[in-house]
This record gives C-alpha cells, sequence and structure tokens, in this order.
C-alpha cells in the first residue's frame, strides 16, 4: 500500500506517521511538506518513508506526490497558536478542493482527514461544553473557524464520490492515551478532550476498518 500524509511535521502528524509505521505493513508513506526539515532524523532515515517538497497551492508538485498513492491521510488544520492570524481567504478548504481534483484524476478513493466540531453533522444534538468551544473559536479565530467549516463543505461537496472520512476533534493533548470514544457531539459519550496519540490510532485503523466511510465522527479520550 501506498499512502501520503499531509500536516505530517505538526505534533498530530509526527504521530500519525508512527502510527502508520508501526500499524501498515509493507506500506510506503509519502510525507509531502513544506518544510523537510521538520520531519524528525529517524523518520527521514527510514526506508518506508518519502520525504516530498511542496506548497498546498502547488497543483504540479502535488500531482506528482499523490501518483500512485491509495489512500490519502491529512492532519492539516489551521495553528493553534495562530489561529486569530489565520488567512481569511479559506487557504485549506482550496488545498483540499486541489486534493481532492487529482485523487479523481487519480482514481483515488479513500481520504480520512482531521476537522473539529466547527463541522456541524446532521447526527449532532446540542451540547453546552461543545457549543462554548465552537463559538469561542468562531468570535477568536473568526478565518481559522470559516476555513474549517469550509474544508467539511468542499469534501461533501466536491469529493462526494470519495470515500471519505472527517475525523472530527476537540481540544487536543499530548497525552500517549490511544483509548478513544467515537460518535458524535451531545450524544452523551463524547467529551471535549482528546490526545493526539488517540487521534492517530483512529486514523490509520479506519484505514483497514472501514467503519465510517462518509460519516464526521466527533472522537475524543476515552
Amino acid at each position: 500500500m501506498r499512502i501520503i500524509i499531509l500536516g505530517a511535521t505538526g505534533p498530530t502528524g509526527v504521530l500519525l506517521i508512527r502510527q502508520a509505521l508501526k500499524q501498515l505493513e509493507s506500506c510506503t508513506i509519502v510525507l509531502y511538506v513544506r518544510s523537510p526539515e521538520k520531519v524528525p532524523d529517524d523518520l527521514k532515515a527510514n526506508s518506508s518513508v518519502t520525504v516530498v517538497k511542496g506548497q498546498l497551492d502547488d497543483k504540479e508538485a502535488l500531482t506528482r506526490a499523490l501518483e500512485g498513492v491509495e489512500v490519502v491521510l491529512s492532519a492539516l488544520g489551521p495553528s493553534v497558536t495562530k489561529g486569530p492570524f489565520h488567512p481569511s481567504n479559506t487557504p485549506l478548504a482550496h488545498a483540499y478542493s486541489l486534493v481532492i481534483e487529482i485523487m479523481q484524476q487519480y482514481g483515488i478513493n479513500r481520504l480520512i482527514c482531521l476537522g473539529t466540531a466547527s463541522i456541524e453533522d446532521p447526527a449532532d444534538k446540542f451540547n453546552l461544553a461543545f457549543s462554548i468551544l465552537v463559538n469561542g473559536v468562531a468570535t477568536l479565530a473568526r478565518s481559522a473557524y470559516n476555513d474549517v467549516v469550509a474544508i467539511g463543505h468542499t469534501i461533501r461537496t466536491e469529493g462526494a464520490n470519495l470515500d471519505w472520512t472527517i475525523v472530527r476533534v476537540p481540544i487536543l493533548t499530548n497525552k500517549e492515551s490511544e483509548e478513544i470514544i467515537a460518535g458524535y457531539v451531545g450524544d452523551g459519550k463524547t467529551n471535549t478532550i482528546l490526545a493526539r496519540a488517540g487521534f492517530a490510532g483512529f486514523v490509520v485503523g479506519e484505514i483497514q476498518r472501514k467503519e465510517w466511510v462518509k460519516k464526521a465522527p466527533l472522537i475524543c479520550s476515552a
């Protein structure tokens, strides 16, 4: 299997790489990154890892990187520290639009990506904690909020024919726990905390499980 990981140099992306190496045998992992120097040395040295340098708006570079790929994984998301200063032109949603176009060109069907509770789902119910969380982001980091919402819309419309899964996350922590609960906002099971390790394990496991195709579960730490 050949997979590509977008957003691979952030803390969540690095864990996603390590989890893929752990769970997937005989797998080639392509890392499409803007700054190859940010990839940990041990991962760059791994024979199963191929690092490709490129920008998210570089169609030619993305096309080369996606050739031969079977599954697209993404940890792309607005920077937490730069949230209030996120560009207003929804750059991440535009990047997904380009990725989806190339996926369709190559016949790549599987896309599993990071989202947040800002992306609403018909199965969601009202929950005060999530309402405060989402409204806080929308107020303090409006452009980042708009981009995340646009990501959900882009995947569900332009990528409607793909086997997509939007893995929505709450507040991320650096705890090592991989135990998660998957459900929806306000279902009585989910909470507002998730270890990044749990996200990584869930995403890689979903490649084989295919339990959440064309769905947007909210996952949290158990």
